[in-house]
């Protein structure tokens, strides 16, 4: 017996499970509202990159170059990688979502950690595959849950290294660990979107494994770097992933403005080291002001930090008395994290602000 047809298009199976992805707010009490929601960059963008921009108001009527090799050029030269293995998206996220439709299928599983980027659901739902969720330790990623996670379904395994929202990381050993635990055919997607905001000393990117490996792919963004706007993002791959990827991105995916602002990002070496520097310092600052026995601060190697509070309670009365302040802070309620505010690392004003909001729920008795 044959089912009736529906009376209305029906999405994919999966499409419907999919949770939205819900962003930081960008409003607040007052005009004034300073915005820490959102991970981007509190000094700008490279002014080379502006300048970059700004000279694309001339050419609106040209279509981009297809392949974005100007900066695909530009990240080879400063980061000593053949730009024939690196490919361009609309930010990171188109690139993740061209993985998970490539590399997943239905009856397929991908694997990520605990407390991992709240894209990954989206897109391994989205290619019709399942999401195998590993526990963490102490909210940092646990490679020997990882590994007992995977099965002879998995396909992908998405690692953020550091992790968003944690700001945590793995270090190389436990990174290399990670990959020799996988079988050849499945794919390690090490997402290092907070790279160039990472001081310790033991942290890969992922640049060796890929060099080293036929199975590793790398992605990182221009967004934290002030080009969130632009929706810039890039990959390191193996041949073979490159070529599979080309196939079915879009034809003019990177918009020409956003290819020549990041172009330019890239080459100006030394803003880049300037915005690392003023974070590894306000980032330091604020973990050792807001820090007590009451509110614990994550060790964070990301442009922000994770503050956890005694209760979910008092973690929203943080997050009220903050925007009363005019300080927007991120809730990560999807995350299962009810007790816990991410706070972007801002300019001076801003940390200030925070410090001296937060430091009334830590002095408490």
């Amino acid at each position: 017996m044959t089912s009736s047809p529906s009376l209305r298009p029906v999405p994919q199976r999966g499409v419907l499970e999919i949770e939205p992805y819900v962003p930081g707010r960008s409003g607040a009490k007052g005009s004034s509202a300073i915005k820490l929601s959102a991970n981007e960059s509190p000094l700008g963008a490279s002014p080379k990159a502006i300048a970059a921009f700004a000279e694309i108001a001339q050419q609106l009527e040209f279509y981009p170059e297809g392949s974005s090799r100007d900066l695909r050029e530009a990240l080879g030269e400063v980061h000593g990688l053949n730009p024939q293995r690196i490919v361009c998206g609309n930010g990171s996220d188109d690139l993740l979502h061209l993985l998970a439709q490539i590399y997943l299928g239905e009856g397929d599983e991908a694997v990520m950690s605990q407390y991992g980027f709240n894209v990954y659901p989206i897109i391994v739902k989205g290619a019709g595959a399942s999401l195998v969720v590993a526990p963490e330790a102490d909210y940092r990623s646990d490679v020997d849950a990882l590994l007992a996670a995977v099965s002879e379904r998995t396909k992908v395994l998405f690692l953020a290294n550091p992790n968003n929202p944690t700001g945590t990381y793995i270090d190389a050993g436990e990174l290399r660990r990670l990959h020799r635990g996988l079988r050849p055919d499945i794919l390690l997607v090490v997402d290092s979107a907070y790279a160039e905001y990472v001081t310790a000393t033991d942290y890969e990117t992922g640049v060796e494994l890929v060099n080293a490996s036929s199975n590793v792919v790398m992605v990182r963004t221009f967004s934290k770097m002030g080009l969130a706007a632009a929706r810039v993002g890039w990959m390191y791959a193996p041949e073979h992933v490159v070529d599979a990827v080309n196939r079915l991105r879009g034809p003019f995916n990177v918009n020409l403005a956003g290819q020549k602002a990041a172009a330019a990002a890239t080459r100006d070496v030394d803003f880049t080291q300037t915005l690392k520097q003023h974070n590894a310092q306000w980032r330091g600052w604020l973990a050792e002001q807001i820090g007590s026995n009451r509110l614990r601060v994550l060790p964070s190697e990301a442009n922000f930090v994770l503050v956890l509070f005694p209760s979910a309670e008092e973690s929203q009365e943080a997050f009220d008395a903050l925007n009363e302040a005019g300080l927007i802070v991120r809730q990560l309620h999807v995350y299962g994290i009810d007790n816990g505010l991410r706070i972007s690392i801002g300019s001076e004003q801003a940390m200030r602000g925070v410090a001296a909001v937060l430091k009334t729920f830590g002095d408490r008795s």
